[in-house]
């Protein structure tokens, strides 16, 4: 076969086509868009306003396009489901009180969702040095029991992953988080009660854990016949005791940990657990569960889950 004049020339053009092509591919790659810093990121990501009002008026933005870090950012859903209706209310904010909040949801490393352990509560430390739990499982990604709803925004100096509430530190042990809810007093009446028995409730609530707490509203004592502190003060320190350790797991659970089916509790029967929604029932309860009304409240030494109906062994 004669390799023609014409056959050279066709060859040469597609050559000079393919290296025109393969240099406009170059030059659109180096035209792309470097990543956004973090910071970048929530100043322009409209789901972030009220996210970026807490960054600015704590003064972290420039903090956060330096280093190597790993931001769990709530949106603007989370901020308002914590009180936190819009700007305003952010810019009312004590500074401090926001710095702390913010601290809290950094991680001084780059970790994607794929580098976190399959895992129940891996303790990992937080800028403000205190640590958040994170757990990976088949329903995914949850930091503290709060679930990760976009994982993995990559930034030029680490990665974003969206939260659907915003994290609270921790205001001290289990009785310190219940004496600062007003909604609480009956149960720490209790466990001040109790404590004067043989076994003291409060000590071993305020001990290094970790600990659960399916802790009862007042109005879940006064359906219960506790109806105020003065009828707590008036029962019997050792059935209140029994009660109380009713309602305590000796493990740090968050909701995102929970299985159905039964948990061992301090006081050594059993609890029977629901999903969807979160129920917990005690034995001495017949038929009817108690909810979970509010989940996740975290303490120094464990986690709080809120219920409305007092549990019975």
């Amino acid at each position: 076969m004669k390799f023609s004049f014409l056959s050279a020339r066709m060859l040469a053009v597609t050559l000079a086509t393919l290296a025109t092509l393969s240099l406009a591919a170059c030059n659109n790659d180096d035209d792309a868009p470097a990543p956004q810093s973090i910071t970048d990121i929530v100043l322009t990501n409209n789901d972030f306003t009220l996210l970026r009002a807490a960054v600015q008026r704590a003064g972290l933005a420039d903090a956060l396009r330096t280093g190597t870090l790993t931001v769990f950012a709530p949106n603007d859903a989370a901020f308002r489901a914590a009180g936190f209706a819009d700007v305003a209310a952010i810019n009312a904010a004590p500074v401090n009180t926001l710095t702390s909040i913010l601290q809290y949801h950094v991680l001084g490393t780059r970790t994607p969702a794929s580098a976190i352990p399959t895992a129940d509560n891996t303790s990992v430390n937080t800028l403000g040095n205190v640590p958040l739990f994170i757990t990976r499982n088949a329903a995914g990604v949850s930091v503290n029991g709060i679930r990760v709803i976009t994982p993995d925004v990559d930034a030029s100096n680490g990665v974003i992953h969206i939260i659907e509430q915003v994290l609270l530190p921790p205001a001290g042990n289990l009785v310190q988080v219940a004496q600062g809810n007003p909604n609480f007093s009956l149960l720490v009446a209790a466990v001040l009660r109790a404590s004067q028995g043989t076994t003291n409730v409060a000590q071993v609530l305020s001990g290094p854990g970790p600990l659960t707490v399916f802790a009862p509203t007042d109005a879940a004592f006064q359906a219960a016949g506790f109806t105020n502190a003065a009828a707590i003060n008036a029962a019997d320190p050792a059935a209140l005791t029994r009660i109380l350790t009713y309602h305590v797991v000796p493990a740090r659970v968050f909701s995102t940990n929970l299985a159905a089916g039964n948990v061992a509790t301090a006081q050594g029967g059993n609890v029977t657990i629901g999903l969807n929604p979160v129920t917990v029932r005690g034995n001495g309860n017949g038929g009817t569960a108690s909810n979970v009304t509010q989940a996740n409240i975290v303490a120094s030494n464990g986690v709080i889950h809120v219920i409305d109906r007092v549990l019975l062994p």
